[in-house]
């Protein structure tokens, strides 16, 4: 039987994201209340414009007072889709403290002060649900906090940032350099006027963290993860990408050490293989590869971002939460019970490529050979091509660790025979 009194929600934001939970809200009332067993009324809006034209959003619901709103006593559920740090997390805990649970789409919040965020919808008995915070539309926190919760994770590998893979694949399709690719990306509306916080890899960063912590049941911040943008890939690492049968991209890696002690969260462009099913994820989409013991390699796949992909998730989790609501119960809450050490990139093992300039005369190669070896890290090939007393040399490593190699590519820059270090990139997905 369906309980009769709506469930009463209330929407913090009402931009690209927020106007399309609003709209579905409205138009699928109907399947909504049969799949949830009760209506959901959406009760207040909260906004920073209030005279904006919101279409399907009564006017009579939108304030500007957030605070105010999420203290009525008689919201069920706070939807935020504001973004940012302040003051999403002191609307989100006031809401706990007033009687309501919270579904999210704000990854800066949730990889910087989950745990704490956690801990006040523990104390409160209230849900945290935040589905819409990594990769959009794809089903991705709930199968690593629930389908996969009897299994054990040892790898999280993926792209995670729509607008970085479109900018990485229109280079790796035309040839198109770095600043032209992002130029198209703007053009299109893949990229904001700003683009920092996604080619740099802070937005990617974020989420690594979030996927960290569920996979790895450890608390994983923002700091704890490693960062490094994209904005110095070249055609030319394109072009050795592909001599190598590899293409480049943007990637977000969480792993379990070999002895299982500690786990890494990191966030790089990498050369991976076109035998990889990462390798052939276009556009704007994203994908992550998930490597478990039991389930063996699992691959999820979608629309990483816009209002409706976003929405989508956002709407997935409030049903669940009412669910929960009108049952009594809450859902899984943060799992850190394994209190992993997070070690830092240093201790990262991994494949590398190395473009040197160097002389072209006799010796050089012997030179650079004894370099990796003294510092412990073992060559897998060479290729070597110049002309007029100038040529580049291609160096690709077995696996060796960040620090070996970042001690090696010192002592490289001293020799009087390399000219530059060209690039140095990660190869991964092997």
């Amino acid at each position: 039987m369906m309980r009769t009194r709506p469930l009463k929600v209330a929407l913090l934001g009402c931009g690209v994201v927020g106007s399309e939970v609003a709209r579905i809200m409205t138009t699928h009332a109907a399947d909504l209340a049969a799949r949830i067993g009760a209506p959901v009324e959406l009760a207040g809006v909260a906004v920073r414009r209030p005279d904006k034209v919101r279409e399907g959003v009564d006017p009579a619901l939108v304030t500007t007072d957030a605070t105010a709103l999420v203290k009525r006593g008689d919201i069920d559920v706070v939807v935020e889709v504001i973004g940012g740090i302040e003051p999403a997390r002191a609307l989100i805990t006031t809401a706990f403290a007033h009687g309501a649970s919270v579904v999210s789409a704000n990854k800066a919040l949730i990889a910087q002060d989950g745990a704490a965020l956690h801990a006040a919808a523990d104390e409160h008995g209230k849900d945290l649900y935040y589905e819409a915070a990594v990769a959009g539309a794809i089903p991705l926190i709930r199968p690593l906090r629930e389908s996969l919760a009897g299994d054990k994770v040892n790898r999280v590998l993926g792209i995670v940032n729509g607008t970085t893979n479109f900018i990485l694949d229109a280079m790796d399709s035309t040839g198109a350099g770095y600043q032209e690719a992002l130029d198209e990306a703007t053009a299109l509306g893949y990229a904001e006027a700003d683009p920092t916080a996604d080619v740099e890899g802070f937005d990617a960063a974020a989420k690594a963290a979030i996927l960290a912590g569920i996979a790895f049941h450890t608390r994983v911040r923002l700091d704890d993860v490693y960062r490094e943008g994209m904005t110095e890939v070249t055609a030319a690492d394109f072009a050795s990408a592909k001599e190598m049968g590899c293409t480049i991209k943007l990637l977000a890696i969480c792993e379990r050490a070999a002895d299982g002690g500690s786990v890494t969260a990191r966030v790089h462009p990498a050369m991976i293989p076109l035998s990889h099913p990462l390798a052939s994820v276009r556009e704007a989409y994203n994908a992550v590869f998930v490597e478990s013991e039991a389930a063996g390699q699992l691959m999820f796949y979608g629309p990483g971002a816009g209002g409706s992909p976003t929405a989508s998730a956002v709407l997935g989790d409030l049903v669940a939460v009412c669910r929960n609501r009108i049952g009594g119960a809450t859902g899984p809450g943060a799992s850190a019970y394994a209190a992993l050490p997070v070690s830092p990139m240093g201790d990262v093992v991994t494949r590398y490529h190395i473009s040197l300039d160097v002389a072209d005369k006799p010796g050089v190669l012997a030179q650079v050979a004894t370099v990796f070896a003294e510092h412990g890290v073992s060559i897998d090939t060479v290729r070597q091509s110049g002309k007029d007393g100038e040529a580049s040399l291609v160096v690709v490593t077995h696996r060796a660790s960040d620090a070996a190699l970042g001690g090696t590519v010192e002592a490289l820059r001293k020799l009087d025979t390399v000219r530059g270090v060209a690039s140095i990139m990660r190869v991964e997905g092997e």
